[in-house]
């Protein structure tokens, strides 16, 4: 998302990348360094044919050691999906929070973090599936009238193809309560579309007989899927972060989270997720280790070359391999870092010594490092020295 450099936006930049070496929430374009080839080949190859029409769907795998640019590569993603008017669930995968073989926790995961646009660059983009259909029927109400709407939610609202007709009675039912200010039903609703507990003999005035469990979790994400586009919303972008991910997972989960995965991978080739891009981010070890103990998995996730613009079809966005040798990217990112910290503290740094310093930290950073969980190390040396280096100036 298009954006100006200004000292709040800075500071919050630096903020981040210099307390954890975490991406920015907003600004994240003037740091941005080494992986724009895989985000032009994302935006021209999937997002663009998404919004030319074409209701299909892909998947892709994104594979860096920790520290080595996930979260940051799927921030980029959010990004650009946002400047076109996707929505976007990015969701943190962890053994014990939400992990990926329990099909309710992902489900209730997606929709509490699905986010749409933010209205502007830097402000609060709006969150979960309940405010993002609040804003639904408050922009139909802006434009229709009650008619209007009402022939609108017989047309379309009920007639969108998904997976589960419980589902679409529960959307439709929650856009008519926003706008018959029915705000027990309200709530009711929301409650079942986030898959907590609810009465269900409360739900039975909606033609809703079942409850999302883990039986149904994965048919409600499809169904959600199916309809946000079919009201017209250009597609999602799905995104998961293995952040603490357990390698040795026993058999069972092994088998599990492979046929979840499997099934996902199957219905983006069926094009059952329309206007769906998946992203599933993981350590390399997750392909070494987990992946060959279940072989439909494994036939699936190989490929003979990763994602490139000579092969734009390909499963595997591995970015270990960037545009950009290790130090040089090092030093272009704090080349970047520099003139947002500039911006942020109002100083403006000798060029020639810092250049010098970068340089001197890139390298050793580089070499010293047996992991590309080096750039993390990098960022908050670099912003931690260069906050020493103003607060020396100063005081000469």
């Amino acid at each position: 998302m298009s954006t100006t450099l200004t000292p709040r936006l800075a500071r919050h930049i630096i903020q981040r990348v210099g307390e954890a070496g975490q991406p920015p929430d907003f600004g994240l374009s003037w740091i941005n360094v080494g992986n724009q080839h895989y985000l032009d080949i994302l935006a021209k190859e999937y997002l663009d044919r998404l919004l030319d029409g074409n209701r299909g769907s892909a998947f892709k795998l994104v594979q860096a050691y920790y520290g080595g640019g996930k979260t940051h590569f799927l921030h980029c993603v959010r990004d650009i999906a946002w400047q076109r008017g996707f929505l976007c669930s990015l969701v943190q995968l962890s053994p014990q929070e939400c992990p990926y073989e329990d099909p309710l926790k992902v489900y209730r995961a997606v929709v509490g973090q699905l986010t749409s646009p933010p209205p502007a660059p830097g402000e609060t983009a709006t969150r979960g599936i309940g405010d993002l259909l609040r804003d639904f029927a408050d922009g139909l109400a802006q434009r229709q009238n009650m008619e209007e709407r009402q022939n609108w939610l017989k047309r379309v609202g009920r007639k969108v193809q998904v997976d589960s007709v419980s589902y679409r009675r529960a959307v439709g039912a929650f856009l008519q309560c926003c706008w018959d200010g029915d705000h027990q039903g309200e709530a009711l609703l929301e409650s079942w579309l986030r898959a907590d507990p609810v009465p269900r003999q409360e739900l039975k005035a909606y033609g809703i007989y079942e409850v999302i469990d883990g039986n149904n979790a994965f048919a409600s994400l499809r169904s959600l899927c199916q309809t946000l586009t079919g009201f017209g919303y250009p597609g999602l972008v799905l995104m998961f972060d293995e952040v603490d991910r357990n390698l040795s997972l026993n058999s069972r989960r092994i088998a599990a989270l492979g046929d979840n995965l499997r099934q996902v991978i199957d219905l983006c080739g069926s094009a059952q997720l329309p206007g769906v891009l998946f992203l599933y981010a993981v350590p390399p070890e997750f392909l070494r280790l987990v992946v060959p103990e279940y072989p439909a998995l494994d036939q699936r996730l190989r490929s003979p070359l990763p994602l490139s613009r000579i092969s734009p079809q390909s499963t595997l966005i591995d970015l270990e391999k960037l545009e950009l040798k290790p130090e040089e990217l090092l030093v272009a990112i704090g080349t970047k870092l520099l003139k947002v910290f500039e911006q942020a503290q109002g100083w403006t740094a000798t060029e020639a010594i810092q250049q010098g310093n970068l340089q001197a930290l890139a390298k050793a950073c580089a070499q010293y490092s047996f992991e590309v969980g080096h750039r993390r190390t990098f960022v908050k040396s670099w912003v931690g020295f260069l906050h020493q280096q103003q607060d020396r100036k100063s005081v000469v």
